[in-house]
């Protein structure tokens, strides 16, 4: 089994991950696309019971696509290529659910957090609408060869980035890049959601001054932005938000009403205005929000 696993991310997904780098590294932004992949392993897709389309329902669509622009405004764009459904780096490492695999789970694992009780921990019971991904239970040779194969290098090769910038510009800016359903999940609470949420773990993942900045910047261009509620933000945003040493951290959740068919998962007319929309905002946050900030580099 796990002999089968490392086949497959070798033949089919290696490296995992995508890095558009800028010609010139010109600001200390860093965007990350963590759920875009969309990349499905036939061995995956054989361990499923669901289909292809299904399993899509897990994917934050495109982001990797309407956040494209990064690079030309001198920022780099690191996108996992593996899904979501496969493999979430937006988990801790070993966030397992017991319920998932043939062995018991390692004393390391994190078997208790809400994630994995919600069936959505680092390898995913579920899809985003509840249904059940896989056909009998896993090993955990098979699900430690797809964190040693991926989770592990897509973070390192992340952290690269964010020491570079840090290094060239005393702080780095991390924003990782979601898209939300148009509603919620719950039968209690259906109600339509709003167009961005910004997540900085309530405060404690990024400076005031870049959140105030980004919410100010959609709000401009006419969207309907909420703070921290329904996201504040996942693993990636408070592990390596560290507003002290010059690291922010910040998570923007898209609602897909905009620019996707939810049903199809086809890109709808607003794709093109959303990323239009985009740009601006990264050119905002480019050649505006340094001149904000204008806090002296972190001690090293």
């Amino acid at each position: 089994m796990p002999e089968r696993e490392r086949a497959a991310i070798r033949s089919e997904l290696s490296p995992g991950f995508l890095v558009a780098e800028p010609e010139r590294l010109t600001s200390p932004l860093v965007f990350c696309s963590p759920h875009s992949g969309r990349i499905y392993p036939e061995y995956f897709l054989a361990q499923s019971r669901l289909d292809a389309h299904t399993l899509r329902k897990s994917e934050d669509c495109y982001m990797d696509v309407l956040f494209a622009c990064a690079p030309a405004y001198g920022a780099p764009l690191i996108a996992a290529q593996f899904p979501r459904a496969y493999l979430d780096v937006n988990r801790e490492p070993y966030e397992l659910d017991p319920n998932l695999f043939e062995e018991r789970l390692p004393d390391y694992a994190n078997s208790k957090s809400s994630r994995v009780i919600g069936g959505l921990g680092t390898i995913a019971r579920i899809v985003g609408d509840g249904a059940e991904i896989y056909a009998r239970p896993l090993t955990l040779a098979a699900a430690l060869a797809r964190i040693e194969g991926l989770y592990h290098p897509f973070h390192d090769a992340l952290k690269k980035l964010i020491a570079r910038s840090r290094h060239t510009f005393g702080q780095a800016i991390l924003i990782d890049c979601h898209s939300m359903p148009s509603n919620s999940m719950s039968a209690i609470n259906s109600r339509a959601r709003p167009d961005i949420v910004l997540g900085d773990r309530f405060g404690t993942a990024c400076d005031g001054i870049v959140m105030n900045f980004l919410q100010r910047a959609f709000h401009d261009l006419g969207y309907n932005v909420h703070i921290n509620r329904p996201y504040a933000g996942g693993f990636i945003t408070e592990h390596y938000g560290r507003p002290s040493s010059g690291i922010d951290a910040l998570q923007i959740e898209i609602n897909r009403a905009l620019y996707l068919n939810e049903h199809t998962l086809v890109p709808t007319p607003g794709f093109a205005n959303l990323q239009s929309d985009i740009e601006a905002v990264v050119a905002r946050l480019v050649y505006e929000l340094p001149e904000l900030l204008e806090r002296p580099a972190a001690a090293e």
